[in-house]
């Protein structure tokens, strides 16, 4: 018994002796001109490998480092460069017939630069697409290379999104993580994807993608769903001069056909800004939407799309189209019967303020506008209206105290609104509203028109109805149902109204005027 324990001793010595002599007597860089000529071949780019390392006990082979070129027209710079590259080997083969089997392959912080031209196209497009034109070195005959890889991982990768030929800061994904399992690029194969936007917000991605499109590999059919949280607009540089600003997230299911991508899921966004002057909205936004998007022309459209602000609900549909660094839109928003309070809480975003102190209250509201333009100077124009709704907090018997003499109308501290309906014109350099009629039971009838600019300064000229005899209207002439002329300067915080003297005059001599011409001589 001793004798046989003494040799099993032995022989667990011996192997472990072995096992530790193994790295010394296998030389793995023999491999390194098979390895890069096999992979610089498939991925029809130049593949540089490091120095390799047999890592006997873990089953693997480690490179200090790997480089795959990128495609000349987009950059002279590496596409991939990572310090640390895992390769899992089938120990066995390696040890007793010197094959190399790649069954793993892990890539450890690896730097991946994305670049898409004006034209739609992606730097790694050609990947795999032949290496006629890569200046791939010819494989060296010998050793044999099997690249059934079963599994792919990257770790703490960082990925950079940029436009080609343009100013505009690239965007960022920090501490990605992929795993794909039982990769072939003549098959369909599972994938999993999870990162950290810079500036803020998280991403994953759930799916599956192929069989890879050797002629263009961002042509890949995929299938995925798409989470993305916490996405900062203004931190990640989306703003770009518009005023964009908030935090976004998307539930999602993607599929691209590799020309198009289409997209179906809700979007939420919190604070909420849209506008230059604007301030973040008080209320979240849900938006629920079916997307269909040109990945050659960076263009799409918006097929389906439900707004919805509380228990306010809207639509949105229309294109849009990237052309450079700005994006042009032809939007149409519609609405009915849209709880007013709850729409109140979203002016703050569109740089739209109340009087101070004052808030709608009850009613219903309804839209129709177009939105035409690029995002950063954005033109809407169309209609809305108000239903059965109160401005409280803001006496508007105080601010048009010298028109209630004139006009004989009486007010009190909130504003009842029967009615409000205005076509309106908003652009960067102001806002107009025309053919404004509103219906107050107290006021009776206002009607016309006038401009805000951007600082919210006032500029309209009004005209309020007499519902009852006066006085003073009755000593300058004026007829009672003629009107009385106004206008609303000062801003919207603090808007100031004044009686029209010139236009009651004016208005008065044109009517002798018709009288006098229209007499019998």
């Amino acid at each position: 018994m001793k004798q046989i324990l003494r040799w099993v001793g032995i022989l667990l010595i011996a192997s472990l002796l072995a096992v530790v002599a193994l790295p010394f007597l296998i030389d793995t860089n023999q491999f390194r001109p098979k390895l890069e000529a096999e992979l610089s071949k498939a991925l029809a780019r130049e593949v540089t490998v490091g120095d390799l390392k047999l890592a006997i006990l873990s089953g693997g082979v480690t490179a200090d480092e790997i480089s795959v070129a990128d495609d000349p027209a987009y950059s002279r710079g590496p596409f991939v460069h990572t310090r640390s590259l895992t390769l899992g080997v089938d120990i066995w083969p390696l040890i007793f017939s010197r094959q190399l089997r790649v069954t793993r392959l892990t890539l450890d912080q690896p730097q991946i630069e994305l670049i898409q031209s004006a034209a739609g196209d992606w730097n790694f497009s050609s990947l795999a697409a032949g290496s006629k034109s890569s200046g791939a070195p010819a494989a060296p005959s010998g050793q044999k290379l099997d690249l059934s890889v079963k599994l792919v991982k990257i770790t703490n990768g960082r990925l950079s999104f940029a436009q080609q030929n343009s100013h505009a800061k690239a965007r960022v994904l920090e501490s990605v993580n992929v795993e794909v399992d039982g990769f072939s690029a003549g098959s369909v194969f599972p994938f999993r994807l999870s990162g950290r936007i810079a500036g803020g917000g998280d991403l994953q991605l759930n799916g599956r993608a192929g069989p890879i499109n050797l002629g263009s590999a961002a042509e890949t059919p995929a299938k995925v769903t798409v989470k993305l949280s916490g996405f900062d607009l203004a931190a990640a540089g989306v703003e770009n001069g518009t005023g964009l600003a908030g935090l976004l997230g998307i539930n999602g299911i993607a599929a691209a056909n590799g020309k198009t991508l289409f997209l179906n899921g809700t979007l939420t966004a919190e604070k909420l800004k849209l506008a230059k002057n604007g301030s973040p909205a008080r209320e979240p936004v849900a938006f629920d939407f079916t997307l269909q998007h040109d990945m050659h022309r960076n263009a799409g459209v918006l097929r389906r799309g439900e707004v919805h602000i509380g228990s306010a609900t809207a639509s949105l549909t229309g294109t849009y189209a990237a052309h450079g660094e700005s994006t042009s839109v032809q939007m149409n928003f519609a609405g009915t019967r849209m709880p007013v309070p709850q729409l109140a809480a979203m002016l703050p975003a569109f740089g739209i303020v109340l009087p101070a102190g004052s808030s709608l209250e009850g009613g219903t509201a309804h839209a129709d506008l177009s939105l035409a333009g690029p995002v950063e100077a954005l033109v809407t124009d169309g209609s809305l209206g108000l239903d059965n709704t109160r401005l409280s907090g803001f006496d508007l018997g105080n601010k048009m105290a010298s028109i209630e003499k004139l006009a004989g109308i009486k007010t009190g501290p909130n504003t009842e609104i029967q009615s409000l309906a205005a076509t309106l014109h908003m652009a960067p350099e102001g806002s107009t509203v025309q053919d404004i009629k509103f219906v107050a039971p107290a006021l009776g009838e206002l009607s016309g028109a006038g401009t805000v600019s951007p600082a919210h300064a006032l500029d309209f000229k009004m005209r309020a109805s007499v519902h009852t005899g006066n006085a003073v209207m009755t000593m300058i002439g004026a007829k009672s149902d003629a009107g009385v002329p106004f206008t609303i300067e000062g801003t919207a915080e603090n808007p100031i109204f004044r009686p029209d003297v010139k236009g009651m005059v004016e208005g008065r001599l044109q009517s002798i005027g018709k009288g006098f011409l229209g007499r019998k001589h």
